[in-house]
């Protein structure tokens, strides 16, 4: 065992040896440092020191992994919530089976890695949920910031795609450098070039003294290029020269400097889509999707919009206000288009319209709560096609707020028909 021991203080995680019976029979300092629960090695289980339970974590809805090593014979891996010292924090955890000279397993090695960016519970700039698709978004993006990986966020708008990158720019090496957005929407071909390299003084009209680029900004530190699929084709074989070199030159300079970041891009469009239309180069997509990562929508996250709504509440002028039973509920059964930047904007409206300190159903916003009667009418009033058609355009016109693009993506038809369509009824969406 003292073999075990040596392994474990070897490791600077938060670390354990167990048994079979969930029982530790090793631990390290940082691993006891991490708990308020004194780990009495021999006789401590693993789950009463991590989550105060009397029974292990699939007896209460979690997946166990020592179960995944024992049935696979394999490392596993899953995200738990922990009671450690402070509070209940998220943690990546690792388990390894250990074998003896004969292949025997003996028992299992468990390295604990927290994730400070994200919480169970509401907490400042942090990103909070539960739900199994929030926890497997936390896994790509624990493992993506450990690495200079570049890493590609695609998610609907209003998902948080800024908050994930200052969140692996956080965890990463580079944290204590720059982290520096590049808005690539509406920027042209020559502004976007003076933004990412800078430019030297009279190299073209206006340009009273030289600028420094937003690539010798970051120097060190992390580049968020957002909304990636909006810079100019033009523009891209300029963005892949700088990935492949590391290099670049400021717009009228002569000499070639050096770029040091880490990359991270997002977009709402599916880029694999506009490299088959030739709208994006398939050599920078490349480049940039070394790791994808998925960002849930809202409506994939419901059990979390009860909390994510409070914690909103929380943070607005209205904080000592709380929710109905019967809001939260009709909150949750809301597919949120907007996803959480609506779900905020929705919080802070209904907060100022209640007139109690309790936030009922009539408080909150129409698009939350439609008309259920003029929706039944609707449906037994025979109508023509065109009709019909004309009515369910109306409506998306006044509650959806996707990207057009988007919005036809989700419709099935091109966005040229979805604008033909709504110029023939009048509409505009906007």
């Amino acid at each position: 065992m003292s073999i075990v021991q040596s392994m474990i203080n070897a490791i600077d995680k938060p670390a354990i040896f167990i048994n079979n019976n969930y029982e530790i029979l090793a631990v390290n300092d940082a691993y006891r440092d991490t708990y308020e629960t004194e780990v009495k090695v021999g006789t401590s289980r693993c789950f009463e020191i991590s989550h105060g339970h009397s029974k292990p974590c699939d007896k209460h809805g979690e997946e166990c992994p020592i179960q995944q090593c024992a049935k696979t014979e394999k490392a596993a891996s899953v995200i738990h919530i922990h009671n450690v010292a402070g509070g209940k924090t998220y943690c990546d955890i690792l388990m390894k089976p250990v074998k003896d000279e004969n292949g025997i397993t003996t028992g299992y090695l468990e390295i604990l890695d927290r994730i400070n960016f994200a919480s169970a519970e509401s907490q400042d700039n942090k990103m909070i949920g539960t739900s199994a698709p929030f926890k497997e978004m936390l896994t790509k993006i624990n493992r993506a910031a450990k690495s200079e990986i570049a890493v590609l966020l695609h998610g609907e708008t209003g998902t948080g795609k800024e908050l994930v990158a200052k969140a692996l720019h956080a965890s990463s090496r580079r944290a204590e450098k720059p982290f520096v957005v590049i808005e690539c929407t509406g920027l042209n071909e020559n502004l976007f070039e003076s933004e990412l390299f800078g430019h030297e003084k009279g190299a073209f009209t206006g340009a009273t003294h030289a600028k420094k680029g937003l690539i010798e900004i970051a120097n060190g530190g992390t580049v968020f290029f957002d909304e990636i699929a909006d810079v100019p084709l033009s523009m891209q074989v300029k963005l892949l020269r700088l990935l492949e070199t590391q290099c670049y030159r400021t717009v009228g300079g002569i000499k070639q400097r050096k770029a040091d970041f880490r990359l991270i891009c997002a977009s709402h469009k599916n880029l694999l889509d506009l490299v088959d239309q030739g709208e994006f180069r398939q050599d920078l997509y490349y480049r940039i999707a070394g790791f994808p990562i998925d960002l849930p929508s809202l409506s994939q996250r419901e059990e979390d919009i009860p909390a994510l709504a409070k914690h909103f509440l929380s943070q607005s002028e209205m904080r000592h206000k709380k929710f109905s039973p019967e809001s939260l509920k009709k909150l949750s059964e809301y597919r949120f288009p907007g996803n959480i930047r609506e779900l905020k904007n929705i919080v802070e409206q209904a907060a100022l319209l209640a007139n109690e300190d309790v936030i009922s159903l009539d408080d909150l916003p129409a698009q939350v709560k439609p008309n259920t009667t003029n929706a039944k009418q609707a449906l037994t009033k025979l109508m023509s096609l065109d009709d019909a058609e004309k009515s369910y355009l109306q409506h998306l016109c006044e509650s959806e707020q996707l990207p057009i693009d988007e919005l036809a993506a989700k419709l099935e038809v091109s966005t040229r028909t979805l604008y033909r369509k709504l110029q023939k009824y009048g509409l505009k969406y906007e």
